[in-house]
């Protein structure tokens, strides 16, 4: 193979569009500009949210308030009854919960909720637990510990 045996990929190139060759090119007379007005003109660009002169739609609507959703904790949540696939007696925390499959994805810390039933003693650590998951840990005699 020589630097002149090089091509691109099939289907990587694309013809460029002629414009005005003729009525049944399908691209002829105005060109896919429409009729007259701003924008058939040549040289012609307007701005995105430019709506003629009319005060544009992010102007008019009111803004008010405060929204503090970046500032927002993201937890995953992560329920008792899931937790029944860790034997009797371990640890589990948030490698643990990673390998296992259910703390997948991109959040903030884990938090344990209490939906089904816990059948074992476990050892628990994880960023934030509901109080119902933390009662129904350490009724079997295991521990709900809060990471940082």
């Amino acid at each position: 193979m020589r630097l002149h045996d090089l091509k691109p990929r099939p289907g990587a190139k694309h013809r460029k569009k002629r414009l005005g060759q003729g009525e049944s090119s399908g691209r002829g007379k105005t060109s896919g500009r429409g009729g007259k007005g701003q924008s058939a003109r040549s040289g012609s660009s307007i701005r995105i949210g430019f709506e003629g002169g009319q005060m544009p739609l992010i102007r008019r609507i009111p803004k008010r308030g405060f929204n503090n959703k970046r500032f927002k904790i993201a937890y995953l949540a992560v329920n008792l009854a899931e937790l029944n696939a860790f034997e009797a007696g371990s640890v589990v925390d948030v490698a643990a919960l990673q390998k296992a499959g259910l703390a997948n994805g991109t959040y903030d810390g884990i938090k344990i909720l209490a939906r089904g039933e816990l059948k074992q003693k476990l050892t628990v650590r994880a960023h934030a637990f509901s109080a119902s998951a933390k009662t129904a840990i350490e009724a079997l005699g295991g521990t709900a510990e809060v990471v940082a």
